[in-house]
C-alpha cells in the first residue's frame, strides 16, 4: 500500500512548502485538484502550475492532479502541458482523468456542453490523442469532436511507454469500466440503478478489483486508488480505516480533506500516513 496527500488549499508557494514537508513526513504522493470554480471552497490555481512547483520542491513522491476534468481541456494543450510536468518532475507525474464533476461552475456554468454522452466522448478522444501524442512520430486525429492536421510531439514524455494514467471507473457500468482496463489504474466510483452516486464500500472494491483481474488476467503493475480520512495522531485508529480497502485490493490510500483549513492539512502532512505495520 502506498500512501497519497491531497493538497487542495493554500497558495502556490504554501503548496510547494507542504509538497517538500509531505515527502520528509513519508507520504508517496503529493496530488492537487482540477477546478476553475467550485462555490464555498478556498482560493485554487491551475493544477498544472500548482503540480510544476510541487515537482520542483521534492524528488521522490510521485504527483498528480485528483482528478483531471478531460473533457474540459484541449486534448493538445492537456498533451503538451502533461509532457512538460514529467519532464519538471523527472518522471513522476501521474494522470488521475475522469469526466469532470458539474459542481465546478467552470464547467457547468460556462455554457459548455454537459451531457455525460458528450463529456465521454471528448474523454475518449482524447485519451487516443494523448496515446498518439507522446509516441514521438507523426500523428493525425479524425474524431467526431477533435480533428487535426499531422503534428510530432517532441520531447516524448519521460516515462515509458507513457505517462501512467489512472480512469474513474463507474461501477457497475460496463463501457466506463471497460475503459479501465485499457490504462493503468482504477479510482473507483459507484453509481445508483437509478442514477447518482453512492459511496464505495470495500466489499465494492473487491469486487471491481476482481472484475478488473479476470479481464485483464492480472493485476501486476495496475493501481486501485481509494480516498478517505484518517487521525494522524492514533495510528492505530488509522490503520483500522485503511486495512479493510488493503485487504480488499487498493494500492493506494489518498488523504483528502476537501473542506478543511490549511492549518489542519499542514498538521495533516506533518503528522505522516497512516501505516499496517
Amino acid at each position: 500500500m502506498k500512501y497519497g496527500i491531497i493538497l487542495n488549499t493554500g497558495s502556490i508557494d504554501q503548496l510547494g512548502d507542504l509538497a517538500a514537508s509531505a515527502e520528509q513526513a513519508g507520504w508517496d504522493g503529493v496530488f492537487y485538484w482540477d477546478a476553475v470554480h467550485v462555490p464555498d471552497l478556498d482560493e485554487m490555481h491551475d493544477p498544472w502550475v500548482a503540480l510544476t512547483v510541487m515537482a520542483m520542491r521534492t524528488s521522490r513522491v510521485r504527483i498528480g492532479g485528483i482528478v483531471m476534468a478531460v473533457p474540459r481541456h484541449k486534448p493538445w494543450i492537456f498533451a503538451r502541458a502533461a509532457t512538460s510536468v514529467d519532464h519538471a518532475s523527472h518522471g513522476r507525474l501521474v494522470l488521475p482523468l475522469g469526466l469532470g464533476a458539474l459542481d465546478d461552475t467552470g464547467m457547468a456554468g460556462v455554457n459548455e456542453n454537459t451531457d455525460i454522452r458528450d463529456r465521454a466522448e471528448r474523454f475518449d478522444e482524447t485519451l487516443d490523442f494523448l496515446e498518439k501524442a507522446w509516441t514521438a512520430r507523426p500523428f493525425s486525429v479524425h474524431g467526431k469532436h477533435y480533428t487535426t492536421a499531422e503534428m510530432t510531439f517532441l520531447p516524448p514524455p519521460v516515462q515509458k511507454p507513457r505517462i501512467p494514467i489512472w480512469i474513474v471507473g463507474a461501477w457497475p457500468r460496463e463501457k466506463s469500466m471497460q475503459r479501465v482496463l485499457r490504462y493503468d489504474g482504477l479510482l473507483p466510483n459507484k453509481l445508483k440503478p437509478e442514477g447518482g452516486q453512492e459511496p464505495v464500500t470495500p466489499e465494492d472494491l473487491r469486487a471491481m478489483a476482481e472484475w478488473v483481474r479476470e479481464r485483464r488476467g492480472t493485476l501486476d503493475g495496475f493501481d486501485i486508488v481509494t480516498e478517505g480520512k484518517t487521525a494522524g495522531l492514533d495510528p492505530k485508529a488509522a490503520a483500522a480505516v485503511v486495512r479493510p480497502w488493503a485487504e480488499a485490493g487498493a494500492t493506494w490510500w489518498t488523504e483528502a480533506e476537501w473542506r478543511g483549513s490549511y492549518d489542519a492539512l499542514r498538521r495533516r502532512v506533518e503528522q505522516g500516513p497512516p501505516t499496517l505495520d
